[in-house]
């Protein structure tokens, strides 16, 4: 709830609305009065043709976009000087006929190093492959004690395995031979 209890306006004042209608009419009026100004800058001396052709011309111009008559009419003293922004770089519109698509395309910066660095990734992963790399080399011996290692432990439980058949083949011998007597 604002301050002091009270709903509505700001300091006490009457809220004035304006109709849509009325606001066409004075944009309608504004553009009139910068197109006489326009058509008599045109003309020089000021000799205006008949009232009522302008009217017409007009209102046939009405349909044109808002956009070409704000580029026309400038506003304060933009109408008197000539300003031109050195920074300010002008769209021009290519059409397609004068597009260079089989040209070579020029790629940014970003894009170079992109593809530099799979092409050095490549080349590496194939020096890794063929094991030239110091990477290579450790995986390639480190593997190699893995395998030693691996075949000891398989010959020494192959051994263990034996001895222990041979204590079991031994001592079903003495078993048996102990069950002769």
């Amino acid at each position: 709830m604002p301050k002091g209890g009270r709903k509505g306006g700001h300091k006490g004042r009457a809220r004035q609305y304006t109709s849509p209608e009325e606001i066409d009419a004075q944009l309608q009026a504004e553009k009139q009065k910068a197109r006489e100004e326009e058509e008599q800058e045109e003309s020089g001396d000021g000799a205006a043709s008949d009232p009522k052709k302008e009217k017409k011309s007009l209102d046939s111009d009405e349909s044109e976009d808002d956009d070409d008559d704000y580029q026309q009419k400038r506003k304060g003293v933009e109408g008197l000087i000539d300003i031109e922004n050195p920074n300010r770089v002008a769209q021009t519109t290519k059409k397609v006929t004068q597009l260079d698509l089989d040209g070579p395309k020029e790629l940014s910066r970003r894009e170079r190093e992109e593809i530099e660095k799979q092409k050095a990734k490549e080349r590496y992963m194939k020096m890794h492959m063929a094991g030239k790399t110091e990477r290579a080399k450790a995986d390639l011996a480190r593997l190699a004690i893995i395998r030693k290692q691996r075949e000891e432990a398989a010959r020494k439980k192959e051994e263990e395995r034996k001895a222990k058949d041979d204590a079991t083949l031994s001592g079903k011998r003495m078993q048996s031979l102990s069950l002769n007597k």
